[in-house]
This record gives C-alpha cells, sequence and structure tokens, in this order.
C-alpha cells in the first residue's frame, strides 16, 4: 500500500487530488495539510511514502520547505503539483530530488499516469537487493522494459515459459498443483516448480496447503 500525503492550501484542489489518488489501486491518502508548519508536522505524525507538494504555500515557499523535508524525512519521496511555470523554480526542485514535476491545472490521465509511473519504480527497487546498469537503465527510462525484464531474469527462468505459467495461473481460480501445472506447461515437475517457486519469489504468486482428505498436505498456487 502506497501511503500518500497532500500539501495544498486550496482545499479544493486537494479534494479532486483525493479523488484521483482513489482511482488507482493500492494508494492510500494519509493525511492532507494546507501550509508549511501543518506538512512538516503530518510529515512527523503519519507514515508517508510520497507527498504531493504544492510550491505556493502562505507561509513558506514549497522551494524553501523542499530542503527541510530532505534532511528531516529523507524516506519520503515528492513529487511537486504546482502553477509555477517558472524555470529556476523547476531547476531548485530538481536539485532536492523531487521524483516528478506536475504543473497546474493537472488532467486526470496526466495525474494518475505520473503515479503510476512512481508506484512501478519503487516497486522495482524494492524487488533487487543489488543493482546492476541494466536495472539503473531501466530506472531512468533508458531501455525497454520488456528486453531489460528478460536480462534480469535468473539462469534457467525463460521469460516466454514465464508468461505461459503466469496465463495459466490467471485462467484459473482454484490455484494449481506442481504436478497440475506441469502437465498444463507439458513440461517435467521439476521445471513447473522452478518457475512456481520464482513467481513466489517475486510476490506474484502465493501458496496454500491443501491437506484434502488423506495423506500430506498438497502445495497449491495462486496468482496474487
Amino acid at each position: 500500500m502506497l501511503k500518500v500525503a497532500i500539501a495544498e492550501d486550496d482545499f479544493r484542489i486537494a479534494q479532486v487530488q483525493e479523488r484521483f489518488l482513489l482511482e488507482i489501486k493500492d494508494v492510500k491518502v494519509v493525511g492532507k495539510s494546507l501550509n508549511a508548519k501543518e506538512t512538516m508536522e503530518m510529515l512527523k505524525a503519519e507514515e508517508v511514502d510520497l507527498l504531493l507538494l504544492d510550491i505556493y504555500m502562505p507561509d513558506e515557499m514549497g522551494t524553501d520547505l523542499l530542503p527541510k523535508i530532505r534532511d528531516h524525512f529523507p524516506h519520503v519521496d515528492v513529487i511537486v503539483v504546482t502553477a509555477a511555470t517558472e524555470k529556476n523554480i523547476l531547476e531548485k526542485c530538481l536539485r532536492n530530488g523531487v521524483t516528478n514535476y506536475l504543473v497546474k491545472p493537472v488532467m486526470m490521465e496526466t495525474f494518475i499516469e505520473a503515479i503510476e509511473q512512481y508506484k512501478k519504480k519503487k516497486q522495482l527497487l524494492s524487488a533487487y537487493d543489488e543493482i546492476d546498469q541494466s536495472l539503473v537503465d531501466l530506472y531512468f527510462g533508458h531501455t525497454k522494459e520488456k528486453n531489460i525484464s528478460e536480462k534480469l531474469l535468473p539462469s534457467g527462468i525463460d521469460p516466454i515459459t514465464l508468461q505461459r505459467s503466469t496465463d495459466i495461473l490467471k485462467s484459473l481460480t482454484d490455484g494449481i498443483t506442481i504436478e497440475e501445472m506441469g502437465k498444463k506447461m507439458g513440461v517435467s515437475r521439476t521445471t513447473a516448480r522452478r518457475y512456481l517457486e520464482y513467481l513466489v519469489s517475486t510476490n506474484e504468486c502465493a501458496v496454500q496447503y491443501d491437506y484434502g482428505i488423506v495423506g500430506r498436505p498438497e502445495r497449491k498456487y495462486y496468482l496474487v
């Protein structure tokens, strides 16, 4: 669940942003503030992943607030949503590590795309303990996702076979055992297990035990 806070002095705009956020899966609005002072208090009180920050706040410019946020809440990412079109303001925001900059008025499609893009990058980094240049290129959009995803797959995992196993899981509602997956894929039990366990390791698949009537429980795999 992505925890988002809104720092916007116009409550009507804040309400619109909140409505947009409700359209996005796995996003929760954890707070709203009307000025810089309330924003710092909110970040201290709430667990926030992403802050949507206006620049023209009544008590302090957002550009002056950004370094304080970086100092006190380095784990909080910031997307600026503002009417400011001055190049120097954009440059200040970039130097203080904002992840995106949206110019008002922001259409819903543009707003949602920005949040989805942020979620995707955050999920990408969380999936790896170490990085290489391929991962960095994907993060910054220098490489096509399909090609880089294939490069990042571990040895023994073929992208086409992986997609096939995922498609099979999508077509089921009651889960599948390793033996059943092997038959549907036309591969050995060992190969079916390898792909299912890989999907478990990437949190795309969950395992439950089917105890049945007699005998040892069976592992059944479900797409998350």
